[in-house]
């Protein structure tokens, strides 16, 4: 090829001419840059377009050394060995490349990012040089680094967000578990009261109405019949009243129980737990298989032994209210760090997103108990083979 290709027609030429050299026509109106290198790295020819780009004129960059005069130096400024260059390897090795990670140098000493490709040339199988296409590629670079930025800006949008929500959660969490640690304190001062007032007051007068009975019927047999049938009457009255007051204390101790389980603070956590178990199967009239392994020595704090006890209290509802059980297994364990307790029935079962549905309330609210201490709760169920929930919670660094 010769070392004018640069030039589209010469003077005096016709149309006719100018179509005789289809390649120099295509080289001159194509946008990329295209040049050519012999074996020495010296430009043989190079279009207008690639002149353009890097600040010359076709025929100042003829002959000269292509990587010496616009491949010189990376990025930084850094030297770029000849070696190293890419170009250079098309014809030292027979080696092609594609490349958009560089830049090429202006005449000015500016610099522009560009994707070149490089491929030797071959004649009879021997390598005689390289031809180069290259584009300044400045545009999608900044489209790309603008997409960058946008993306950063989203991600650190995005975990602005994330973080905020998680902190209004944990906020949330904390402000369930502050209600629930207000309402157990609520519920202890109004069953304190009730039983230090009501039930006091219920039982004094449950004594002065059976004292009352006890003097009327030992009044004199010397009555007029009048006053014995009046007699009669206050007595039946008293002993009327006698039942109320009983039922009033049976429902005062029930009401106090469900307030604040006494037993709690007499008997633990863990004999808290076996009486419930007793106390629901006996009302439920179901077969209980009780399994209990744990150190009694071993105390939780206060706030987390009442979530234990009020997720067992409604494990146990949820069986009573829609399992239909004939059997109730219960398994409760300290293992390894973790307190283990599930509550199995034989019942109906039901579908697994009917725990997951926004109106399971029951289940919500255990998992929340069990989420402020790091628990979590497990349900496994499935129509017509049962239910078996599981309450999974990490020990406090406790001494046994």
């Amino acid at each position: 090829m010769c070392t004018d290709l640069h030039k589209l027609q010469p003077p005096g030429l016709g149309v006719a001419d100018a179509w005789r050299d289809p390649l120099g026509l295509m080289l001159a109106s194509t946008g990329e840059g295209v040049f050519g290198v012999d074996l020495e790295g010296l430009c043989v020819f190079i279009n207008p377009a690639g002149a353009r780009m890097i600040g010359f004129e076709p025929q100042q960059v003829l002959g000269q050394n292509m990587h010496i005069l616009t491949h010189h130096s990376h990025a930084g400024g850094a030297h770029y060995p000849m070696d190293d260059c890419p170009i250079y390897n098309a014809f030292r090795q027979g080696n092609s490349c594609r490349i958009d990670t560089e830049v090429f140098w202006r005449q000015d000493g500016s610099s522009f990012p560009v994707e070149y490709s490089s491929y030797p040339v071959f004649d009879n199988g021997v390598v005689r040089g390289a031809v180069v296409t290259f584009v300044d590629i400045t545009e999608r670079k900044r489209a790309q680094e603008a997409l960058h930025q946008a993306k950063n800006d989203l991600e650190l949008r995005v975990t602005e967000r994330t973080h905020a929500l998680e902190t209004a959660l944990q906020q949330l969490r904390e402000l369930a578990a502050w209600s629930d640690a207000v309402r157990e304190e609520e519920r202890t001062r109004i069953a304190r009261e009730v039983h230090d007032e009501l039930g006091s007051l219920l039982v004094a007068l449950k004594m002065d109405v059976g004292w009352l009975d006890k003097r009327l019927s030992e009044q004199e047999q010397r009555v007029a019949e009048e006053a014995q049938a009046m007699r009669e009457k206050m007595r039946g009255k008293c002993q009327n009243m006698s039942r109320l007051i009983e039922n009033a204390v049976v429902n005062v101790g029930r009401i106090i129980t469900d307030l604040r389980p006494s037993i709690l603070d007499h008997q633990g956590l863990w004999g808290a737990l076996e009486w419930q178990a007793q106390e629901f199967v006996q009302s439920a009239e179901q077969r209980l298989q009780w399994r209990m392994e744990v150190n009694e020595r071993i105390e939780l704090p206060e706030p987390m032994a009442m979530a234990v006890f009020r997720i067992f209290q409604e494990m146990l509802s949820n069986v009573g209210r829609h399992a239909r059980a004939r059997t109730v297994d219960i398994d409760i364990a300290l293992r390894e760090g973790w307190l283990h307790l599930s509550v199995e029935d034989d019942g109906c079962g039901a579908l697994p997103q009917a725990f997951e549905s926004p109106q399971a309330y029951g289940i919500m609210g255990m998992r929340e108990r069990a989420r402020h201490f790091g628990g979590l709760i497990e349900v496994d169920s499935q129509p017509g083979r049962g239910t078996c929930m599981r309450l999974s919670m990490p020990l406090p660094q406790v001494q046994p």
